[in-house]
């Protein structure tokens, strides 16, 4: 059983009225069911989209004399894996692969964190101990965010939205760490840049066998699921890959979904289009007028939970098609991560060593968390949907990494992503294949329509204002709009320090 879900956990309780308002806050992240428990040191509160096994395993989960508890938003893909080395000393209650998480810090403690292959945050309460383990996963593709309140209670939950129902003072919990109040904060696992003797020849053949093959793995690995998995198809090199890796391992009746937005004429659409008839998959469209996309703003940046300009224009179009999977399916694949891990942005050509190279990449990466993930998370969980990131797999990133600066970057008219495009040739119409990159809220119509209304609602005197009085630098009127309704709707100071900048920036 997989859920993908809203956790919130504290030290110390809470009335019942303030959970029911805790709870209702983070509805959107699960809607199936939502579940507390009062422990005599903590208490624990779920929200739950069960994506397997969807009779079992509700939240919290506890062990078998009640003393230790887990609530866990995520997916832990090794669970089959994993679960195998601990029946011999635990009973397993659930069939729930959150319940994995208790196991392995019952018996391996805050070192067994190292062995959890997935997208994850999570909080374990130990009251025999009188302690806690929270934790994120290495690349804070789930959201986790912690606080204190005016007694010194801590925590944690999926949405600064939440916190703020009960504490003023909220930050981002860092990807790849693991929290207790012994310990602080500890770095667990991090993305490294592989030693000399393991960056690849530049034999294009073996490279390209590489690639293939463990996308193809991360792809498998994220279509387990007992309810229906479709993919977002923009029409672009990244998603048009993953859905049509998706179809190929594809099992079963109905056929592989796919879904697009875009304005009237939008190249995503017309290119999504292409693509969905080249691989065969049922595919479904959302033509989104002027007045349906300015609409929005205001509600996709409560979700989004931050005002970064090259963000909320990238997120409004992902809106829009978490909306429509939604009606048809409760998994979603997608494309994100390709650009950062495959070089795809042309001021990478900078950098002319594969060391150099990697350093960049890895920086990119780590940024992702505030950045694309928490659009992706944001967006599709507005909707009640699971997004799932391939191109992000642990195990992707490592061999990634280890190609030679070479064969990665486009130089004297070579292609971006080239061999990326060259391990999949065949595998998709040339004509996408090598298709030159264009930003998701350009090809799908969006950006046009939002520079326009920002300049006809934020006047200069207006923006001038807001220059002098924000605290931090508001470089367009279209900033300035994002930042003014994301002030009205968060406006404690502890909430523009959660907001990250694009990471390319």
């Amino acid at each position: 059983m997989i859920f993908i879900c809203g956790i919130f956990a504290r030290t110390g309780h809470l009335m019942d009225d303030e959970m029911d308002r805790i709870l209702h806050s983070m509805e959107h992240r699960g809607p199936d069911e939502g579940k507390t428990v009062q422990l005599d040191q903590f208490h624990l509160g779920h929200q739950r989209l069960s994506i397997i096994g969807l009779d079992d395993g509700i939240q919290p989960i506890g062990n078998e004399d009640q003393h230790k508890w887990v609530v866990v938003n995520g997916e832990i893909y090794n669970y089959p894996q994993l679960k195998p080395q601990y029946e011999d000393k635990h009973t397993f209650l659930t069939e729930s692969d959150s319940e994995i998480v208790l196991k392995v810090l019952e018996e391996d403690g805050v070192d067994g964190i190292k062995k959890l292959d997935g997208m994850f945050a999570f909080f374990f309460a130990d009251e025999d101990n009188h302690s806690f383990v929270a934790a994120r996963d290495t690349l804070g593709i789930k959201p986790l965010y912690y606080g204190k309140d005016q007694h010194g209670k801590y925590m944690f939950a999926s949405e600064m939205k939440t916190l703020y129902l009960i504490t003023e003072e909220v930050n981002e919990f860092p990807a790849g760490h693991y929290y207790t109040p012994e310990t602080g904060f500890v770095c667990y696992r991090q993305i490294e840049r592989p030693h000399q003797e393991e960056i690849g020849q530049t034999d294009v053949d073996q490279c390209c066998s590489a690639i293939n093959q463990y996308l193809e793995n991360a792809v498998k690995k994220r279509l387990l699921s007992d309810v229906e998995v479709g993919v977002l198809l923009s029409g672009g090199l990244d998603s048009s890959l993953i859905a049509a890796i998706a179809k190929k391992h594809h099992e079963g009746d109905p056929p592989l979904k796919s879904f697009c937005v875009g304005s009237e004429g939008s190249e995503d659409i017309l290119r999504a289009r292409e693509v969905a008839e080249a691989i065969g998959t049922d595919h479904y469209e959302y033509i989104y007028t002027k007045e349906e996309l300015v609409e929005v703003i205001r509600t996709v940046i409560y979700h989004l939970e931050s005002y970064e300009p090259s963000l909320v224009r990238s997120a409004l179009p992902n809106y829009f098609v978490s909306k429509l999977a939604s009606k048809h399916v409760k998994v979603i694949l997608s494309g994100e991560g390709a650009d950062e891990l495959f070089a795809g942005y042309d001021y990478l050509t900078d950098f002319h060593s594969t060391d150099m190279l990697n350093d960049e990449i890895i920086r990119i990466i780590n940024s992702l968390h505030n950045i694309n993930l928490q659009r992706a998370d944001r967006m599709s969980m507005a909707h009640s949907l699971e997004l799932r990131v391939p191109f992000l797999d642990l195990e992707l990133i490592d061999e990634a990494l280890k190609i030679p600066v070479d064969l990665k970057l486009h130089k004297d008219g070579q292609m971006e992503k080239w061999i990326l495009r060259k391990s999949f040739d065949g595998v998709i119409p040339e004509s996408v294949l090598w298709r030159k990159k264009e930003e998701f809220s350009a090809g799908s119509g969006a950006l046009d329509i939002l520079e326009q209304y920002a300049n006809e609602t934020i006047s200069d005197h207006e923006l001038l204002t807001y220059q002098q009085e924000a605290e931090i630098e508001l470089r367009t009127k279209q900033e300035c709009l994002y930042y003014k309704i994301f002030k009205e709707l968060f406006p404690s100071k502890s909430a523009l320090e959660t907001v990250g900048k694009w990471a390319t920036a």
